[in-house]
């Protein structure tokens, strides 16, 4: 079965998301309880998606997310590095493209906002994908990076990282096309930085004013900042 290191080679990455299209969806939908769909309502809120304004979603995956922010009027493009996650997308009705976080295939200056949604921490070099996601974006533009995160509650913190992540695997097991994957998914969410860090990060990669909101008691976290200008 098809899954990736922490090195997050992208050959690797998206081969191992290739094979999980097909019920990635619905496995998320199981793994989370269901807070998939209303962790979407707040992202989409949060980066408040106008009518007739041009929006990035990158790392769309089956463009589930890119389906919701367009759902208001704005022009929204998928974008995402694998093209099994895109085809098991297919029959959502918003463009798409293939292309890599780290080299978008988009002009500079062209969206009115910007999002990644759990799938920054995918990217070989996310400050790399960060800067791009700016260079591609208007100045004035809007970013948010949803993304699991740290919980501020030591003991939620504790059940989260060392029951809930250590079952992924074996829950994965009953309901994923490659539950391989889900050994690196959680791998990835336990090495990922916390919300103060990556706001850091955030900004060094050339975003202003960035902040953040927790969700689920930090089990994830919205950031969101702006391009200066």
């Amino acid at each position: 079965m098809a899954r990736a290191d922490l090195d997050k080679n992208p050959t690797e990455v998206s081969s191992m998301f290739d094979a999980v299209g097909a019920r990635y969806d619905l496995t998320n939908t199981i793994m989370t309880g269901g807070l998939d769909a209303y962790w979407r309502r707040r992202v989409t809120r949060r980066l408040d998606p106008l009518p007739g304004e041009r929006v990035l979603d990158l790392a769309a995956g089956t463009a589930i997310s890119t389906a919701a922010l367009a759902a208001g009027g704005a022009w929204c493009v998928a974008c995402d590095f694998s093209r099994g996650m895109l085809h098991a997308g297919a029959h959502r009705e918003v463009p798409k493209v293939c292309g890599d976080g780290m080299a978008l295939p988009f002009a500079d200056g062209v969206f009115d906002a910007v999002t990644i949604t759990w799938g920054l921490r995918n990217i070989q070099d996310p400050e790399a994908g960060l800067r791009e996601l700016a260079r591609v974006t208007k100045p004035g533009g809007r970013l948010t990076v949803a993304e699991f995160s740290t919980p501020g509650n030591r003991l939620l913190a504790r059940v989260y990282k060392d029951v809930v992540l250590a079952a992924l695997p074996a829950v994965a097991r009953a309901a994923a096309s490659n539950p391989e994957a889900y050994v690196y998914l959680a791998e990835s969410i336990r090495a990922w930085p916390d919300q103060e860090e990556l706001a850091r990060i955030i900004t060094a990669a050339g975003w202003a004013d960035c902040g953040w909101q927790n969700l689920t008691g930090g089990i994830a976290a919205m950031h969101s900042a702006v391009k200066p200008g």
